[in-house]
């Protein structure tokens, strides 16, 4: 790994691929309500990460494949990292809607 792979974005066109090729996952948008409305990569999963712990709502069993996205990264890691605390063992942050080209 060099030292500036830690500066790469995961390539959330690749991530909704992984998503439609994985059985039974669940694409997961953190966005406010709000910021779904004004737009969202079809099929998804609105779970605002402000209210992630509603997650169980949405996706009741903790071995389920999660792609878990959001505007550019930053709230994608959050939920992903608080996803792992929650015991959901297979959560990918596949980066930011602004680089979806869907």
């Amino acid at each position: 790994m060099g030292f500036f792979d830690f500066l790469k974005q995961p390539d959330v066109n690749q991530g909704v691929r992984n998503y439609k090729n994985t059985a039974g996952a669940v694409l997961l948008d953190v966005h406010t309500p709000e910021e779904y409305s004004e737009g969202h990569i079809p099929e998804s999963k609105n779970v605002p990460l402000q209210a992630l712990d509603k997650v169980r709502t949405v996706v009741e069993n903790k071995d389920t494949e999660l792609f878990v996205y959001c505007y550019s990264g930053a709230r994608g890691r959050q939920a992903t990292a608080a996803l792992g605390q929650m015991g959901y063992t297979k959560v990918n942050n596949i980066g930011g809607i602004s680089s979806y080209r869907g």
